[in-house]
């Protein structure tokens, strides 16, 4: 994993003594907070409904055990002893005091993190695959690559006032667990003819009021040019972006606005005269960043525990069907921790059950822990013969919630109980239609299926992508949930289909449960999902079990 080196302590070190001064003439009144907002923003700081809302960077969501616990201390310190992880693969403390901001980010540099450019019109935090480096499918791990795009973008003095704010992910398997194609720019590793290493680069994507997915832009680029041509689109994009409406300004729109043919073209020729000026001294910088990345000892023992402990214990077995994945060394599995336990708030996540992730990742996991795009916590390498004790430890912190990728394995937005932007509640629906799809007993019935709830229109819950997304919206002060189906974030990426008029709240949670029942009726056979059925048979038989009309129900 990636360690700050000279410059990087010092240059954190500077901004938080920057911002220290700021805090202290803000808060004597030498500072208005019309001209305090744009400093304490560039430091990862928001004034939401009801307090600062602390925004920490995580990159490209790895943690080390040192993090997790300090990020713990902070919480139980300078915080209501939780804390929220979030979509960007950071964490949010939603209760700091002003004047103990400065101190909580000298906290953060101590061990190497800072909340620099989690907010703002700049290239936000590089988010990855959640199971980089660990996944069977990968090609090569795509960290050291988002940790080059982190340094290259930090503080880079011609896009830290893009016309809006910018999201890059990166995958480095065919499966996209990174969601690339809802991304401003989407990277996948991909190989030549050759067999030589590069990048598909997607570009105009992203959700919001006007959901787009990214295009291909180049279908292969090799990883030495990489820099440049980001560069060149970052550049395109900082001149031809719109600066007129807000709502208009995100790269999709330019991108759309300008058709991507025209786009590309200016993409292209900026690429080039790049290229000829670039000294190729990024790649000196990779391979001294890669030699970080190199992977833990594995062990090599029978994992025969395991599998005893599997046949023989019910509830250890379900919680192993849902939560682990295969790793790309035998013997060894994917651990996801879920933050999702039923009746919970989605992504919170205790300062106990922080320092107990530590301590397993420690014990068991060689060190390193992942933030979730999803929300939850990854444990990426841990040995099948440990896999009962990890479970034992994760039960007696509430932490061994069965249930990932299913029914309450919600993301949801902090929505109207924290969020200055939304119009709706997110986290009471999520926790509703968790408890009663737990009382139902179906969820393991149900198999696959992806909620994603957002409590306005800015879609920070990404249901879009949702196979049931759900928005939150004010309708003449009452809030109002419009459904969509049939969204995907993965390879086969799709926005999904509005279906029609939204439901109160009373009545939001009994619309999904019929959703949800109407599925298990029509689906050919318990291996096919809530996706694959929507998509075989088409909308109308759901809107059929959404408003409880019955005559669309037999047409599938």
């Amino acid at each position: 994993m990636y360690r700050y080196n000279e410059f990087d302590e010092a240059f954190v070190r500077s901004r938080v003594a920057q911002f220290r001064g700021q805090v202290e003439r803000r808060i004597d009144g030498s500072l208005t907070e019309d001209e305090f907002r744009p400093l304490r923003l560039m430091n990862g700081l928001y004034l939401q409904l009801h307090a600062y809302m602390l925004r920490v960077a995580i990159p490209y969501g790895t943690l080390r055990v040192d993090q997790m616990r300090r990020l713990a201390d902070i919480a139980e310190r300078w915080d209501r002893g939780y804390g929220h992880f979030t979509t960007r693969q950071n964490i949010q403390f939603n209760w700091p005091r002003l004047k103990d901001v400065p101190d909580i980010l000298d906290a953060l540099a101590d061990v190497g993190m800072h909340a620099i450019q989690t907010s703002g019109n700049c290239v936000r935090n590089v988010t990855a695959d959640h199971f980089a480096a660990a996944a069977a499918d990968e090609i090569a791990d795509p960290r050291p690559i988002a940790e080059l795009l982190r340094e290259w973008s930090t503080d880079h003095p011609e896009f830290q006032f893009l016309p809006r704010k910018f999201k890059i992910a990166i995958t480095g398997s065919p499966n996209d667990r990174a969601v690339t194609k809802a991304h401003d720019i989407g990277l996948r590793m991909v190989r030549n003819e050759a067999g030589e290493p590069g990048f598909e680069v997607l570009v105009g994507g992203g959700l919001g009021r006007t959901p787009m997915l990214a295009q291909v832009i180049r279908d292969f680029l090799p990883q030495a040019d990489l820099l440049p041509y980001i560069e060149a689109i970052l550049g395109a994009y900082n001149l031809k972006g719109r600066r007129d409406n807000k709502y208009k300004a995100r790269i999709k729109i330019t991108v759309f606005e300008n058709g991507l043919d025209a786009f590309k073209a200016d993409v292209e020729e900026r690429f080039a005269r790049l290229r000829s000026q670039w000294s190729g001294a990024d790649q000196e910088v990779l391979k001294e960043i890669e030699a970080q990345f190199v992977p833990p000892a594995f062990r090599n023992v029978p994992v025969d525990e395991f599998e005893a402990f599997r046949a023989g214990n019910a509830v250890f077995r379900a919680w192993a069907d849902t939560n682990l994945h295969p790793h790309k060394v035998d013997g060894y599995a994917i651990v996801s921790i879920s933050l999702k336990k039923h009746g919970d708030t989605p992504g919170d996540a205790t300062a106990h059950q922080m320092r107990v992730m530590a301590d397993l990742a420690e014990r068991y996991g060689h060190g390193e822990l992942r933030v979730s795009h999803e929300q939850n916590i990854i444990l990426p390498h841990v040995h099948k013969s440990d896999l009962p004790a990890v479970w034992a430890s994760l039960r007696e912190a509430d932490l061994a919630t069965a249930n990932i990728g299913l029914v309450s394995d919600i993301i949801a937005c902090p929505g109207m109980d924290y969020c200055a932007l939304a119009t709706a509640r997110s986290i009471p629906i999520a926790q509703q239609i968790a408890m009663r799809f737990e009382e139902m007993q179906v969820e393991h019935e149900v198999g696959p299926l992806k909620i994603k709830i957002s409590g306005c229109i800015n879609a920070c819950g990404h249901h879009h992508v949702g196979h049931i997304g759900i928005l939150g919206l004010d309708r003449a002060g009452v809030e109002n949930y419009q459904v969509t189906l049939g969204g995907d974030g993965t390879e086969t990426a799709a926005i999904g289909e509005k279906m029609g008029p939204g439901f109160p709240a009373e009545e939001i949670v009994g619309a999904v449960e019929r959703l949800v029942l109407g599925y298990l009726e029509i689906r050919r056979d318990a291996e096919e999902t809530f996706l694959e059925t929507f998509r075989r048979v088409g909308p109308e038989p759901f809107k059929g079990f959404l408003y409880g009309t019955e005559e669309t129900a037999d047409a599938a």
